[in-house]
């Protein structure tokens, strides 16, 4: 999902919790309704620079559809540090939108409450059929074997931005394929007067995106096959405290990042500051900055040997943003209209356009506009080397849990302590006692 978001963090256990007890307000009422066939409200994610950015790019595509279905949609881009709680209690409470998006990675998790509409066949073929979406963006709908409960929306993947000026300055060639060429290439940019590498230490869901794709380079999952927590294994925490020595000990990550949640690592980079960045799709916020094309390279993200592939060469998480229906809608037919459009070919290049995202569907993915040097990237990391979060249900908390613990390490590695192996064991088994019986 868009890494914008600093995450919810403080009341989504006990919501979730509640919403699963409840089944959500869609199953309560036995699904939902035409009742109200002229509107819809619909819950957008906060894609752009800002939520005005949003609205600017959404509102005349509502106007499109309105024109020609004559279905007026409401609009309310929610920010991602609101959007899971705001969902979890509309699942509770039954007033929720009929059209929302949700990171992909939520989808499990949102599917456990039954709360949204199951996208069966039947209602695939209302929007054309589930063979139009790609594979990977599919794979991150829901859990495996059930109906999807969700649509992708947008596609993204993480890369490696980096200034070409600071490099030439440094005397790097090229981008770094592996970590150790990282951590080099880093002391020559220090060398320099330059910091290496920006990212958001307080952002619980980017700590987890990292630590995920770490933990496949070193052959290991934050969960087993059957679906239970597992933190404390040896290549998960090799994983983690990989992440944090990058601040701890390889003074890669500056030790103010440990603080920033908000975006603060890309203004760094637009800024000329930081050197590199990990980010999802940064295209279009760092043009928004005032940062030319020209100035920066987008590589894979490095991986610990090789080149990127699959198994534990690994370098992404699949991200993105799926669209969903609430089960107790009152204009179901519309909000089935109102998805069809959006992925609608058309619609798919607009809006991916706009949010510098890959469409996850495969047709309008085929279009030039998405054939730019950094989309190329992006594409290739999507199809070969890219992997789905855990699709379990209590993937939400996995996110909260585990992104606080490696929350606090940053913050232990910005005050000077000691980040260790034993450190890190022990703040990870702490989030896996705070995770739900399975």
């Amino acid at each position: 999902m868009r890494s914008i978001r600093a995450a919810a963090v403080g009341a989504v256990t006990l919501s979730l919790a509640l919403a699963a007890s409840a089944c959500g307000g869609g199953s309560s009422t036995g699904g939902g309704s035409n009742d109200s066939p002229k509107t819809l409200t619909y819950w957008a994610s906060n894609q752009g620079a800002s939520i005005e950015v949003d609205k600017k790019v959404l509102q005349p595509e509502l106007d499109k559809f309105e024109k020609q279905t004559g279905i007026k949609v409401k609009l309310e881009v929610v920010p991602w540090s609101d959007l899971l709680n705001r969902i979890l209690t509309a699942t509770t409470s039954g007033q929720g939108p009929d059209v929302l998006n949700i990171g992909n990675t939520w989808s499990a998790s949102l599917q456990a409450t039954g709360a949204l509409l199951p996208w069966d066949d039947t209602n695939f073929a209302k929007i054309g059929g589930k063979d139009r979406f790609v594979d990977s963006a599919l794979g991150s709908t829901g859990v495996q074997g059930k109906d999807p409960a969700a649509v992708p929306l947008y596609s993204l993947a993480y890369a490696l931005y980096y200034n070409k000026q600071i490099f030439a300055d440094a005397g790097i060639a090229k981008p770094p394929a592996t970590w150790d060429e990282l951590v080099a290439d880093g002391q020559k940019i220090q060398a320099r007067g330059k910091q290496v590498l920006g990212a958001e230490g307080s952002n619980v869901s980017e700590n987890i995106h990292h630590v995920f794709v770490l933990a496949k380079q070193h052959g290991a999952d934050f969960f087993t096959a059957d679906g239970k927590p597992d933190f404390t294994s040896d290549g998960v925490v090799a994983a983690v405290k990989q992440y944090v020595d990058l601040m701890a000990k390889d003074k890669a990550i500056p030790p103010g990042d440990a603080e920033y949640a908000q975006n603060q690592s890309v203004s760094d980079f637009a800024k000329g500051r930081t050197a590199m960045l990990l980010w999802q799709t940064a295209s279009a916020n760092l043009k928004s900055q005032g940062m030319s094309e020209d100035a920066y390279g987008v590589a894979p993200v490095p991986v610990r040997s090789g080149t990127p592939g699959t198994g534990t060469q690994v370098n992404s998480m699949v991200a993105g943003i799926n669209v969903a229906v609430f089960k107790n809608t009152h204009n179901l037919d519309g909000a089935a209209q109102f998805v069809k459009f959006l992925t609608g070919d058309e619609e798919q290049k607009i809006l991916n356009k706009a949010y510098s995202s890959i469409p996850p569907v495969k047709s309008a993915q085929s279009d030039p506009a998405f054939s730019t040097t950094a989309n190329a990237v992006l594409k290739n990391t999507l199809a070969t080397s890219a992997a789905a979060l855990p699709q379990v249900a209590a993937e939400s908390q996995f996110e909260t849990t585990v992104g606080t613990a490696l929350k606090e390490l940053f913050a232990d590695a910005a005050a000077g302590r000691a980040v260790t192996t034993d450190s890190v064991k022990a703040k990870l088994r702490k989030a896996q006692q705070q995770m739900p019986a399975k």
